[in-house]
């Protein structure tokens, strides 16, 4: 994405929901000298995550958002589940201190733009989709404006998650999709990676040495297709020669069903992520 960056440095930001996402964007957003830490706060739901964060990032941390924190907030990042969006939306709305200018961005996924809009009309929304490794700044976030934002909107929404990671821009009717293979798709491979080492323990390697021949190896892969551009199937025949082991191994994830098996889990993820939104899903 090629927005143009705007200095919000004098801006202040509040997250909302302080859990592994929002305290990533958080550290994410000092790491790259976005704003002062005088300009950061965050709203968490306990005592002891409160405690935590404010002795972590010392930045002002609350259990639930203060009205006068409201008042003062230019952007706000929505980070909590689904199911508790309405709650903070109707708490902002009802404060009556909320700034006609303020920037809303929510991760929460299905929630729709639309939603969030009708909650607070004429208001500035951004829908997001980030993924876990932001946690050591190698996510993968999409963001999608919706009615009433502006470029600067997009260029803050894009600044604070490229502090993070990489960041692209598609529409709202797409984040279904992205939910269920950017954020959901570390888990898969994980298991994927389980499932390779637990092969090389049952042929003789210890697990130790098996999951960091199968992490790197994975890590070696994406480098590849991301580094040459060519076509996973290209690169997956330059490894496969004739009457050679790799063919062998690859006619049995075949066998498998592999290729329709992790299809058809984008397509699940995808339908699920559509109703999470959904007033009473968790």
């Amino acid at each position: 994405m090629d927005t143009e960056q705007v200095d919000f440095s004098d801006k202040t930001v509040g997250v909302i929901g302080a859990g592994v996402m929002g305290t990533a964007l958080l550290k994410g957003m000092l790491a790259a000298e976005l704003l002062p830490t005088k300009n950061l706060r965050a709203a968490v739901a306990t005592n002891g995550s409160r405690d935590r964060i404010a002795e972590d990032l010392e930045i002002p941390v609350a259990c639930g958002y203060p009205p006068e924190w409201i008042a003062d907030t230019d952007v706000f990042l929505l980070c909590v589940k689904p199911h508790r969006v309405v709650e903070i939306l109707d708490r902002l709305k009802s404060s009556g201190t909320l700034r006609p200018h303020a920037l809303i961005i929510s991760i929460a996924a299905g929630t729709k733009i639309a939603e969030i809009e009708s909650s607070l009309p004429g208001f500035a929304v951004i829908r997001a989709m980030p993924n876990t490794p932001c946690l050591i700044g190698a996510g993968v976030t999409v963001i999608s404006p919706g009615n009433h934002v502006k470029p600067e909107h997009m260029a803050i929404a894009e600044q604070v998650f490229a502090s993070v990671g990489k960041v692209w821009t598609l529409g709202e009717h797409h984040l279904d999709a992205v939910t269920a293979v950017s954020g959901s798709g570390p888990a898969y491979i994980y298991l994927m990676m389980e499932s390779l080492a637990d092969g090389a323990v049952k042929v003789g390697l210890p697990r130790d040495i098996a999951f960091q021949l199968v992490s790197q190896t994975m890590l070696g892969a994406a480098m590849m297709l991301q580094g040459t551009g060519k076509h996973p199937a290209t690169l997956k025949d330059e490894v496969t020669t004739p009457a050679g082991c790799t063919i062998s191994a690859l006619l049995t994830m075949e066998d498998g069903r592999i290729r329709s098996t992790l299809a058809r889990a984008v397509e699940e993820a995808t339908r699920t992520a559509a109703g999470l939104g959904r007033k009473g899903t968790h």
